[in-house]
């Protein structure tokens, strides 16, 4: 399939173009570099520097290139940020996503899968999560990724658009061959973090609320390798058809805890990665794991990165040869 990647050049997408890659698909990147690293994908994938603002390079792409599907990465992440600039998070995350599905309707482009998120459930009573409990998102991230759910429902029932939406927990480790991983700034994620303690970078890390119900009173999450991650759009993409709909939780489903990832991270590195405790976090949850069992049933998927000692030495090997990420120069 030709297939246009919005937002390739980030953390999730410069993973799954190579997936793609290696699958034989034919790759366009759009990506405007804001968030994103150039260097994050081979310099043989085709590439286009430009905004989905930007309705004119859309019309002129789509209609060069004849794509097949679209993969849409492209958004701001940053929970935080959202709360405090919600107007820049629905500009960029829904509004410019509203060009890419118009450009899609225009050239009868009928398969997307896009890249959603666990935080649209909200505060959940129960876990683990599965795919029919409610949604309640609570921040401006949330709720601007829950939208376009919303769209791509509408989309699917007006023109016959075929989505999956996939619903990520919390991505983590970097490629097998050590060749590309994260690299955020500032960086927000807890095992780049803990990481940047082993390596100098940091004095300490902060484990934020220690009183939860929960095993060792810290938050669990639910960790999936990166490559997984990508796989799992490659499996969606190639079974896609116009008209379908599906919404998978892309999780492992085995929660582990702050401190048992610093633990891990400790054993991992041979560093001591000292640590201190700090009062809850304002919207943090005490726990957010997948029952994974509807994209296991359905696609075949299953993760190969089942230990977390695993994807941790993942991110260990492309920390320690890139301290400063893509950018030498930082």
């Amino acid at each position: 399939m030709k297939v246009l990647v919005t937002g390739g050049c980030g953390y999730i997408g410069s993973h799954t173009v190579r997936a793609l890659v290696n699958s034989g698909h034919d790759v366009l990147v759009l990506d405007n570099l804001v968030n994103g690293h150039r260097r994050a994908i081979d310099e043989n994938v085709g590439f286009v520097a430009g905004d989905l603002e930007d309705r004119t390079l859309l019309a002129e792409l789509f209609e060069a290139e004849k794509f097949d599907a679209v993969v849409h990465f492209a958004a701001f992440i940053e929970v935080g940020e959202s709360v405090i600039d919600p107007l820049k998070f629905y500009q960029n995350n829904i509004s410019n996503t509203l060009n890419l599905l118009q450009a899609m309707q225009t050239y009868g482009v009928k398969k997307m899968v896009f890249s959603s998120t666990c935080a649209v459930y909200g505060t959940p009573d129960t876990m683990p999560l599965t795919e029919e409990l409610p949604c309640n998102p609570v921040s401006p991230y949330a709720r601007a990724k829950y939208a376009i759910e919303w769209a791509l429902e509408d989309c699917n029932t007006a023109w016959e658009l075929g989505y999956t939406a996939l619903r990520y927990f919390n991505a983590a480790g970097a490629a097998s061959d050590g060749k590309i991983g994260e690299d955020h700034s500032p960086e927000s994620h807890l095992i780049p973090i803990v990481l940047q303690v082993a390596l100098g970078q940091r004095e300490q890390v902060k484990i934020f609320g220690t009183d939860y119900d929960t095993p060792d009173g810290s938050c669990l999450r639910d960790y999936i390798h990166v490559e997984d991650l990508a796989d799992a759009h490659v499996k969606a993409l190639e079974v896609l058809a116009p008209g379908q709909k599906r919404i998978y939780n892309a999780g492992t489903g085995t929660p582990t805890s702050v401190r048992e990832l610093i633990e891990v991270a400790r054993k991992v590195t041979g560093h001591a990665i000292p640590a201190v405790e700090e009062g809850r976090r304002a919207g943090d949850v005490p726990e957010l794991y997948a029952n994974a069992s509807k994209i296991r049933d359905d696609l075949g998927w299953q993760p190969r990165y089942a230990k977390l000692e695993d994807i941790v030495a993942s991110a260990w090997k492309w920390h320690q040869a890139h301290p400063k990420g893509y950018d030498d120069r930082r």
